[in-house]
Formats: structure tokens, sequence, C-alpha cells
């Protein structure tokens, strides 16, 4: 009962099965969330201590369901002491291409269901006076790219809400950690929707190069573990958001020359 309880959403690949992974390794107990319930499974039997990894199946466009989905995940371990929002979609088409049915599932996706959840499980970390949230937005939740229109805008609206979060639930003893990866060597891309939203169904050439998930995570478990406000993870691709900060100029004139896709 005194182990530390982290849930991570988005579980079943990439960086969220990575962190799993590490944070099994570190002795925490892990509840681990996605819709893929048969790759949750798969995760879990790969984990350093099985034993400590519980399944939750879920979907975050089912907002209604969150206060059940809280209610069960404290039922395993009696606790939560780490949220890490992970799950998501990305997309990859022009503004002038994408439709509007596809903005608003990306929002649906990775804003109003990272909220929804964040609402749900609040009162349990006011209650307990402790509790932390870790949010993986993107690089691009600091700036925005080509053919990620509203992907980014989601991402700018994490920021938004978890900061505001952080200075009204301080005094209750709740930490955010906003985390924004770069290049990342994962099924990101090739699962981003297109203007129609189909799948885009290819990786990145940046993305392939990327950092890997692993690396990814270890980055994560650190920032967690100081608690810092926000980390920027990757390569040479981070050092854009200062370039974005000093010099938005020349950074705006790169950023139309640059290969994003």
């Amino acid at each position: 009962m005194n182990k530390p309880v982290i849930w991570i959403t988005g579980a079943s690949s990439g960086i969220g099965e990575a962190t799993a992974k590490v944070y099994s390794k570190k002795g925490f107990d892990v509840i681990i969330s996605a819709r893929k319930e048969k790759e949750l499974e798969r995760v879990k039997s790969e984990c350093q201590h099985p034993e400590s990894i519980r399944v939750l199946p879920l979907d975050l466009t089912e907002t209604s369901q969150m206060d059940a989905k809280v209610k069960e995940a404290i039922s395993f371990f009696g606790k939560i002491d780490i949220l890490l929002h992970n799950g998501g979609i990305s997309q990859r088409s022009l503004v002038q291409e994408t439709n509007l049915e596809v903005d608003r599932r990306l929002m649906e996706v990775n804003f109003f269901g990272t909220v929804a959840l964040t609402k749900a499980i609040l009162p349990h970390f006011v209650q307990k006076r402790s509790g932390q949230f870790g949010v993986v937005t993107s690089l691009v939740g600091k700036f925005a790219s080509p053919y990620r229109s509203s992907y980014a805008a989601s991402k700018h609206a994490l920021h938004g809400f978890f900061d505001t979060l952080r200075a009204e639930h301080h005094q209750d003893g709740i930490a955010v950690t906003l985390i924004c990866p770069g290049f990342i060597k994962t099924q990101v891309s090739v699962n981003a929707l297109t203007g129609d939203g189909s799948s885009l169904g290819k990786m990145d050439e940046a993305q392939a190069k990327g950092m890997s998930p692993g690396a990814c995570a270890v980055e994560i478990f650190s920032a967690i573990s100081k608690k810092k406000e926000e980390v920027l993870i990757g390569g040479k691709e981070k050092y854009a958001v200062y370039l974005k900060r000093f010099f938005p100029g020349i950074f705006s004139k790169i950023l139309r020359k640059a290969k994003v896709r």
C-alpha cells in the first residue's frame, strides 16, 4: 500500500508503453490504459513486474465514462499518485484540405478527453492533498508547424488548461509537469489523421530518425520525479522553442522552408 501508483493513458504502444516499463522497473504500481486491451495485456506481460500492473481499457472520446473509470482505477491499489496523460492522435493535413469533423475529433481526443479524465480524478487528489499530472503534449504545443493545425491547437490548449490548474491547486499539493516531446520514433505519424479522417499510413522521415521511446521515457520519469513544471525532450528540434521565443521573425522564415512532412 505504500508503493506509489501511476496511471498511464495511451499505454498500448510508443511513449506510453515505454514509460510503463520504466515505472514498473522502478517499483511503482502501474495502471495502463488505451483502447486496445489485447495490446495492453502484451505491455503488461513485458513489464519487469507484471504482478504490479493493472489493465484498464479506456477510450478518451467516451467522456461520460470517466467518473466510473476513475473509481475503477482507484480500486486497484486504493489510490492514484500520478496520472500521466499520454493518449492522443496526431494530424498530417493542410488547413484548407481538412474536414471540420477531423478538427473536432482531434480536439475531442487530445483536449476534451484529457480534460474530462482530469476533472474526474481531481477530487481524489484534492482529498488526499497530493497528486501529480504528467501531460504529454508536444513541441508543437509551444509552436505550430504546417500540416498540424488542429493537432497543434489541441496541444496549445492543454498548456493553457494545465498551467491554470497548476496555479489553482498549488495549495492542494497538486503538481503539473508538461512534457513536450519532439521527434520520437513511434507510430504517431503512421496513425495521424489526414484531411478526410483516414490514417496517413506512413512514418515521417524525421520521426524515423528520432529519439527512441525508451530514452524519452527515462527523461519523462526524471522530469516527473523532480516535479518540473515543463520539460522539452528530443534532439536539436527542441531548440526551435527558444528560436520562436526570442527570434520569432527568423523562426517563421525557417518554418516556411522546413521539410515538416
